[in-house]
């Protein structure tokens, strides 16, 4: 258990302290902050930061393995699980705060379970799928979108562009395009288990 694998565990618990601050309603919580028509909940505040720290993880913990030849199996199991465990939490917490359309959701939690797969096909043959340029676009264009839902589209709120409604669909449709480009670059694997 080295310090990117503990980084990685770590991003995994915050995950449901993510959550609790997301869904539950505890009756301690300040109330809103206001300026102006803007509001924003102190708990969405808090789950928002505690995103953003997880989030900010997962180039962290990678950048430590591969600096100092930590890399471990249970770090190429675990780190992708932990990216997908959390993005697929506050989607469907978005969802069901009707933040987010399920449409969307559903496209991206899909398409990360589709690359998983593709990825597991590739283990069998010895192989790594690694991420791609798009890959990378497309989380960073997730956690940008997945922010400004979270703050309430702070701060575009203010001069009234829906910035947080624009991100969000861009960030599906580049995990689409970065999806289709994962399984064209590596269509010989499937080619291969299918014969």
């Amino acid at each position: 258990m080295n310090l990117p694998n503990r980084i990685t565990i770590a991003r995994i618990c915050l995950i449901p302290i993510m959550m609790l601050f997301l869904l539950v309603n505890f009756r301690f919580y300040p109330e809103p902050l206001h300026w102006g028509s803007f509001q924003l909940s102190v708990n969405h505040l808090i789950a928002a930061i505690i995103f953003l720290l997880a989030a900010s993880t997962d180039g962290i913990d990678g950048y430590i393995a591969r600096k100092y030849n930590m890399v471990t199996n249970l770090g190429k199991l675990l780190d992708p699980l932990a990216d997908k465990l959390l993005i697929s939490a506050v989607l469907i917490s978005l969802v069901e705060l009707g933040r987010c359309d399920s449409l969307i959701a559903v496209i991206i939690i899909s398409r990360e379970f589709a690359v998983t797969g593709l990825r597991q096909v590739a283990l069998l043959d010895g192989k790594v799928v690694a991420a791609s340029k798009w890959g990378k676009i497309k989380t960073v264009v997730q956690i940008v979108a997945i922010s400004l839902l979270l703050l309430n589209n702070f701060p575009f709120q203010f001069v009234g562009i829906p910035f947080d409604d624009i991100a969000i669909w861009a960030a599906a449709l580049i995990t689409i395009y970065s999806g289709i480009d994962y399984f064209v670059k590596n269509k010989e694997l499937l080619q291969a288990h299918n014969a």
